[in-house]
């Protein structure tokens, strides 16, 4: 059985995505997905993103239909990696690389940097920290992350140079818009 989820905005508005059903997995809720995109409104077109724990792919297809110049998706499962490459073929979507790894694998093999990167890993995993330090390095000065969690923010023992600047809840969802400083 697939799950689905739907683009909010931009060119693939409307459209709808199959994901797999995976303990964990869990799209970002459309809610905090509209209230991200509309705080990152001005900063997606033409930007370098990076989604870390990709899961559904909900973030980097809407980042792209967006307008981001290219996504790089990491996702460790490969059930859904191969969903992740038909959705990218159905979208046709250009400028969209997929890495099928763990985050922990990747990241530190990456060299170019990043104008928004999201982090949401799987809240049992606990991966915030560990994450977060390996990506502190491929930030541009005053990127954006956003950082899913199911706590509050302030637990998740991210870097200092990470400021907060806005956050949401919806239900059980914390989420947190940090920028590099």
């Amino acid at each position: 059985m697939k799950n689905q989820l739907r683009i909010i905005g931009g060119e693939w508005k409307r459209r709808v995505l199959p994901f797999a059903s995976i303990n964990g997995l869990r799209p970002t809720p459309d809610r905090v997905r509209e209230t991200l995109f509309n705080w990152l409104m001005w900063d997606i077109p033409n930007a370098t993103v990076l989604d870390v724990c990709t899961g559904s792919g909900a973030l980097a297809f809407e980042a792209l239909s967006r307008g981001a110049s290219s996504v790089l998706m990491i996702e460790p499962d490969s059930t859904q990696a191969k969903i992740l490459k038909q959705n990218i073929q159905l979208l046709n979507a250009q400028h969209c690389e997929l890495k099928v790894a763990t985050a922990q694998y990747i990241l530190p093999k990456l060299n170019q940097q990043f104008d928004v990167v999201f982090l949401d890993p799987p809240y049992a995993l606990e991966l915030w920290q560990e994450l977060s330090i390996l990506i502190d390095r491929l930030l541009k000065d005053q990127a954006y992350i956003y950082v899913e969690a199911d706590r509050d923010l302030r637990q998740l023992q991210l870097p200092a140079s990470w400021q907060l600047v806005k956050s949401t809840k919806a239900g059980t969802v914390r989420a947190g818009l940090f920028q590099k400083t």
